[in-house]
C-alpha cells in the first residue's frame, strides 16, 4: 500500500491503493472524449443500439446510472462556497461537475434508447430530453440508489459517503468500459479517470480525519455508522441490471461485493477504523423507485426553477 498511515508525513499525491494515479487531469468535465459543451452531448459517438439489445432495458439501465450521478452531484454541489477551505471548495465543486457530466450523458443515452422514458413537455418546449428527465420526473420515477439521497452532514460524513460511492461506481465503470454499447463504454472510459481521483481524494480525507483530532475521529466514526446501512443495497441486482449484464452491456452489481469490501477494508485499516456493526437497510430500494424521506425536498430544490419556467431556454 502506497498510502502513509501517518497523516503528518503522508504524501498528499500518493494513492490510497496500490495503483497510483497517472498524469491525467484530476477532473475531466468538458474533455474532448465526449463534448459536454455541445447542444447534443452524444455528438460524435455511435449511438446505434447493438443487435439483440432491448431498447427499453438499455434506457432503464442508463437511467439508473444517470440518476445515481445526478443526485450525487446535487448533494455535492451544496458544498460550493461552504467547504472548510478554498481548496476543498474547488475540489468538491469539480467533483459535483464530473458527476453532472456523467448524468447528462447517461440521461441522454436513456432518452435516445427509449424515448418513452422522457416526460411529456409543452409543445415547442426547448428543453432537451436529458433535462426533461432530470427536472420533470417525480420521486417514484427516479431509479438512483438511496446512498446518494440523504443530506451531506458534516465534512467527515461527506468524505465517507464519497468514498463508499466512488469505490462502488469505479468498480462498475471499470467493467462497463468493455460494454457492447458504445456510448456506455465511452462514458465509462472517461468516468474511470475521474472516479479514480475522487476515490483516492475521499480515502485520503477519511484517513486524515480518523487520525486527526479526537473530534475528527469521532465524526468519522459517526459517518461510518450513518452510511454503512446503505451499503448492502449497492450490491442488490435489479432484473434490468441482470438482463443488461447477460447481454454484455451492463454490470451485475452483486459480483462487485467482495472487491469493494476489500478496497474499503484497506482504507479503514489505514485509518485505524473497524467496519461498523450496524444493521443494513432492507426492503425495496431506489432502483424500484422507493426512496428515503430526503428525496422529496431534494427534488423540490433541484427542480424548482425548471418547473417554474418549463418553456425557458438557458
Amino acid at each position: 500500500m502506497t498510502f502513509d498511515d501517518n497523516p503528518a508525513t503522508a504524501d498528499p499525491h500518493a494513492s490510497a491503493y496500490d495503483s497510483p494515479l497517472g498524469d491525467e487531469g484530476h477532473w475531466a468535465f468538458g474533455s474532448t472524449l465526449l463534448d459536454l459543451q455541445s447542444d447534443d452531448p452524444l455528438a460524435g459517438v455511435d449511438t446505434t443500439v447493438a443487435v439483440g439489445v432491448d431498447h427499453s432495458a438499455l434506457g432503464a439501465y442508463c437511467l439508473m446510472l444517470g440518476d445515481d450521478a445526478l443526485i450525487m452531484s446535487q448533494q455535492l454541489s451544496k458544498w460550493t462556497a461552504k467547504a472548510p477551505d478554498l481548496e476543498e471548495d474547488v475540489a468538491l465543486s469539480n467533483t459535483a461537475l464530473d458527476f453532472l457530466g456523467q448524468a447528462r450523458l447517461l440521461l441522454a443515452r436513456a432518452a435516445a434508447a427509449d424515448p418513452s422514458l422522457v416526460p411529456a413537455m409543452p409543445e415547442g418546449s426547448p428543453v432537451p430530453a436529458e433535462d426533461a428527465l432530470a427536472f420533470f420526473r417525480d420521486e417514484t420515477e427516479f431509479r438512483n440508489v438511496r446512498l446518494v439521497e440523504p443530506d451531506n452532514g458534516d465534512f467527515a460524513s461527506t468524505m465517507v459517503r464519497l468514498l463508499v460511492f466512488t469505490v462502488w461506481r469505479l468498480a462498475i465503470f471499470q467493467r462497463l468500459a468493455g460494454s457492447q454499447d458504445r456510448v456506455l463504454a465511452a462514458v465509462a472510459a472517461k468516468g474511470v479517470k475521474e472516479m479514480t481521483y475522487h476515490r483516492d481524494y475521499a480515502a485520503r480525507w477519511v484517513v486524515t480525519l480518523s487520525q486527526g483530532t479526537e473530534e475528527s475521529h469521532r465524526r468519522t466514526l459517526d459517518a461510518l455508522d450513518c452510511w454503512w446501512p446503505l451499503l448492502h443495497e449497492l450490491f442488490q441486482t435489479h432484473p434490468i441490471e441482470k438482463s443488461m449484464s447477460d447481454a454484455g452491456v451492463g454490470v451485475d452489481p452483486s459480483v462487485l461485493n467482495a472487491e469493494c469490501e476489500d478496497v474499503l477494508a484497506t482504507v479503514l485499516a489505514a485509518a485505524q477504523l473497524k467496519e461498523p456493526d450496524v444493521p443494513q437497510m432492507n426492503g425495496p430500494g431506489g432502483r424500484t423507485g422507493t426512496h428515503t424521506e430526503s428525496m422529496v425536498p431534494l427534488l423540490a430544490e433541484m427542480q424548482a426553477v425548471a418547473r417554474a419556467h418549463p418553456m425557458g431556454s438557458w
